[in-house]
């Protein structure tokens, strides 16, 4: 190690590392089209390069085999002449052979093909009694190509005798060369179709999805009617575009009913409005000191119907948004007990039937609401009589029960009793100090509970059915726990 590599900062590699990443990222391609094409084209590459080079690899073993067959069984020909004693000075030279030469015991030539002839040995090799071939690359004539090189001993009349016989691998240098000319020429051409088809397939596969982008593009809250196209193919870009059409039919309902809102908001705070300031100019224009006592009641119980009514907004606009709250177990029975414990003003007293032990999970001020909306409900057009029932249903649910026995709600109004500003009869909602909302935030503070409130028929009267799942089998939507 020397003295520069010790001296360096210890994050030096570090931050090369960071460097040769960011490079990466930079030269990588942004398009997912072309990251398919890059991808496909680097996988086939090393796909076909693996197996070229296998190819390759076993064409030459093949050959130099057979190459070294041939060597071999010219040499058991030439030891078999030479154990009989009958090997000729001049060897002549089958075909699969080369060269062959013959050595005695104390490294003298006794015989050789006509190319060896006069030439010293070509080897030293000994096998023991014939009964190991050893091979090997050499040349001991003159060829462009490697030559297997087999040796076998042989016991002839006059003493051991080495016999060597050797083949050129022409041939198979032959082959190597045409098949990788073959292969330098191919595997491009079939890279470049691979890149090509992958381009053309990515490209009319991503096609449906440039045009959803582009119509999402195109799409401002003005625009909300608008639809992405669904291609006919059942994959998963039509999926993705029924999903996307899903979701615009959401955000347009959401957006119809935030503009209906904010319209029947503003007509609901103008009334109020109006009136204080009418009670307030009244006020200054008669500086009468006998009339500023009713002029003030007027004015605040106009400002505690705004207040109620800006809190109503408010905790809308919190249900709306589906803000995480505390949740816990509570004990139904005894929350119920303890609202209408605590109503001690109403005109009318309410009547209780509370299965005890009743446990639900959820947030106690919210449930509490929901008790709350659905008595001043009941108290507003109740004539004589409210009753509030609990009880557990065999599907694993409890069932809340609020009855009066006022004029009722009409079948056709079931449903629409639970639409923000909704009033059935709205001048004695008015007079009782209803800002049309109760009703609605009851609703969505059960559905935030995995519940539902519902107005049911009824012989006499009113009869509104709040469902909570117990305590350990809720389902569905809920508020997260704080």
């Amino acid at each position: 190690m020397t003295a520069a590599t010790r001296n360096r900062p210890a994050g030096f590699g570090a931050l090369l590392r960071a460097r040769a990443l960011r490079t990466l990222r930079r030269l990588w391609p942004d398009s997912v089209r072309a990251r398919a094409t890059v991808g496909a084209t680097a996988v086939v590459a090393v796909a076909l390069g693996t197996a070229a080079l296998a190819l390759l690899a076993i064409l030459h073993a093949n050959l130099s085999r057979n190459a070294e067959r041939a060597a071999a069984q010219q040499a058991d020909t030439v030891a078999q002449l030479a154990a009989q004693g009958r090997l000729p000075d001049l060897v002549p030279l089958a075909h699969g052979a080369d060269f062959i030469q013959a050595v005695d015991a104390n490294g003298r030539v006794v015989a050789a093909s006509q190319n060896l002839a006069g030439k010293p040995p070509v080897a030293h090799l000994r096998p023991a009694d014939g009964a190991l071939r050893t091979t090997w690359s050499g040349g001991p004539v003159d060829d462009d190509h490697d030559q297997r090189l087999v040796a076998v001993t042989t016991q002839t009349p006059s003493g051991p005798l080495t016999i060597y016989t050797g083949t050129s691998l022409r041939e198979a240098d032959a082959a190597d060369e045409i098949t990788k000319a073959a292969l330098a020429v191919g595997l491009p051409l079939v890279l470049g179709t691979v890149a090509w088809v992958t381009w053309w397939v990515a490209g009319r596969a991503l096609r449906p999805v440039e045009a959803i982008r582009a119509e999402v593009a195109d799409i401002t809250e003005h625009r909300l009617h608008r639809r992405v196209p669904v291609p006919a193919a059942e994959d998963e870009i039509a999926r993705l575009a029924r999903t996307m059409n899903s979701t615009l039919d959401r955000l347009e309902e959401a957006g119809a009913r935030q503009r209906q809102f904010i319209a029947d908001a503003s007509h609901e705070l103008r009334s109020p409005i109006t009136v204080l300031r009418t009670q307030l100019e009244v006020a200054m224009a008669h500086p009468d000191p006998a009339l500023w006592p009713d002029l003030v009641k007027d004015a605040l119980e106009d400002t505690v119907r705004l207040q109620d009514l800006a809190s109503d907004l408010l905790l809308l606009a919190r249900l709306d948004a589906a803000d995480p709250v505390r949740t816990e177990p509570l004990d139904l029975s005894e929350l119920c007990r303890a609202a209408v414990a605590g109503r001690h003003g109403d005109r009318i007293a309410v009547l209780t039937r509370l299965q005890p032990d009743i446990t639900v999970t959820g947030n106690r001020s919210w449930l509490t609401r929901l008790l709350t909306n659905l008595l001043d409900n009941a108290q507003r057009h109740a004539d004589q009589q409210i009753r509030l029932t609990l009880r557990t249903h065999p599907e694993g649910t409890a069932v809340l029960e609020v009855l009066d026995d006022g004029p009722g709600i009409p079948d056709a109004d079931r449903a629409r009793v639970f639409e923000r500003f909704t009033r059935l009869d709205d001048a004695r909602s008015r007079d009782h100090g209803g800002t049309g909302l109760g009703l609605a935030i009851a609703r969505d503070i059960a559905g935030h509970h995995g519940g539902t409130l519902t107005a049911e028929p009824s012989e006499r009267g009113a009869l509104l059915v709040a469902r909570l799942p117990l305590a350990g089998t809720r389902q569905g939507h809920s508020p997260e726990n704080g």
